[in-house]
């Protein structure tokens, strides 16, 4: 049965229950690509990255989305509108993720949901024969980066991660110049975030969970806890249940570049840190407003910095990366790159950035499904790399002034205090996946 568009706006106003499946939009109008091109895909999390993703998905031809999931009916109804403007073709709405990956007719998901709901999601997935594009980080802590390594290798899925620098020609062009060699040697690479989102002041009470909003199944593997605003839409990663603060949000993308720069595989020789609440220590955000990570290389160290509640930095930056070698110093972010000669030897050089790596990303992960390529722009390896070296960041603050070393083969440091960091404890009854 066909319906027309007005009555499907009006049906999606409607509440979607968990696990129901709603009807939408179905199009008289034919497809300039054949369904042998087609690639299906679903998105689970609509919110914020979650949709931008969507978006730049939909602006390739050969992509249909067949369904949508979330656990909050006036975003997925509102979203579910927003994609009805964009495609003529049915798709359905769902509370439950897991209905999604039981449908054979679609090839691929779009994670966008909060970090800590990221592992289970993805494990599922690619036991469901699924592609993935999973946004950063990919993991809320250690143990859940390694488990979805070993589930993207296990069931061969091509897997992009959403770091998107990793598809940027500006980071590119950056990477080829600190390879010539021109900056001389690299003994410190100065990595920071500053931003004013990082905090929360502002106490609430708890309160009733709003209408339509299924948050048990929000709350999913972490612990159980009433309902506070706080700790929900908006500003969920400042709670160690959910996220990991700047240290995994900026930090992830940003390590990321300085790893790739020095062509780094494996874990630092140690990591220590210090850290806490001190610009706004009344604040209701558990992850640190301050914090300051230190981690040893054999021939030069990386540093991380981050700071809420300003949004300032070195060089007029409020955040990116500093590389400083021997014949100068190159100053990066994601609007340009400078360099800044030491000596007449280095010429000042500034390249600006284009903008498009967001859909050359998605463009890539596409582009690998068809030609089943499981080596994207940021495959799971890379995006595990930068969200371990996040949480060892994390971990060492949380166990302020100690210095740690982690055995990535053993998967401990060899200490009981640290490696209870590791790993978290599920909420039943979600169990910690297995491969």
């Amino acid at each position: 049965m066909k319906i027309s568009r007005r009555s499907f706006l009006k049906k999606t106003s409607a509440t979607v229950a968990a696990g129901m499946v709603m009807p939408s939009y179905l199009s008289s109008a034919t497809s300039a690509v054949s369904a042998s091109d087609r690639i299906n895909v679903a998105l689970i999390g609509c919110r914020n990255m979650g949709w931008s993703n969507l978006s730049d998905f939909m602006k390739s031809d050969e992509v249909r989305c067949l369904a949508l999931c979330d656990i909050d009916n006036s975003v997925l109804n509102s979203r579910a509108k927003d994609l009805a403007s964009l495609q003529n073709e049915k798709f359905d709405l769902y509370g439950d993720y897991r209905r999604i990956l039981d449908r054979k007719d679609i090839d691929a998901v779009i994670i966008g949901t909060p970090d800590h709901w990221h592992c289970l999601q993805f494990v599922d997935a690619c036991k469901a024969g699924k592609d993935v594009y999973v946004e950063k980080p990919i993991g809320n802590s250690i143990a859940e980066c390694d488990v979805m390594v070993e589930a993207a290798n296990r069931y061969e899925r091509v897997v992009q991660v959403g770091q998107q620098q990793r598809s940027a020609n500006l980071w590119k062009e950056m990477i080829e110049y600190l390879d010539s060699g021109i900056l001389g040697d690299i003994a410190r690479i100065h990595v920071y975030a500053n931003f004013n989102y990082a905090a929360i002041t502002n106490r609430v009470p708890d309160s009733e969970v709003p209408e339509g909003v299924d948050f048990d199944t929000w709350l999913g593997p972490a612990p159980d806890r009433n309902f506070n605003s706080q700790r929900f839409h908006g500003s969920w990663r400042m709670f160690w249940d959910y996220g990991g603060g700047l240290m995994t949000d900026w930090g992830v993308h940003l390590l990321d570049m300085a790893l790739w720069a020095k062509r780094v595989k494996s874990m630092p020789l140690s990591v220590q840190a210090n850290g806490g609440n001190f610009l706004f220590p009344d604040g209701v955000h558990e992850t640190f407003d301050t914090q300051s990570v230190l981690y040893q290389f054999d021939d030069y160290i990386m540093t991380w910095e981050n700071n809420a509640g300003m949004e300032f930095g070195p060089y007029g930056k409020n955040y990116g990366l500093i590389f400083t070698g021997s014949n100068g110093t190159l100053v990066a972010n994601r609007d340009d790159w400078q360099v800044f000669p030491k000596g007449e030897s280095v010429a000042e050089k500034i390249v600006k950035a284009d903008y498009k790596d967001h859909r050359d990303h998605v463009i890539n992960f596409l582009d690998c499904v068809k030609k089943r390529d499981r080596n994207t722009a940021c495959s799971i390896e890379t995006g595990s790399l930068s969200a371990k070296y996040a949480q060892l960041g994390n971990i060492a603050a949380r166990l302020s002034g100690t210095s740690l070393r982690y055995d990535d083969k053993k998967r401990t440091f060899g200490s009981a205090e640290a490696d209870k960091y590791l790993k978290p404890v599920y909420r039943e009854p979600w169990v910690f996946p297995k491969v």
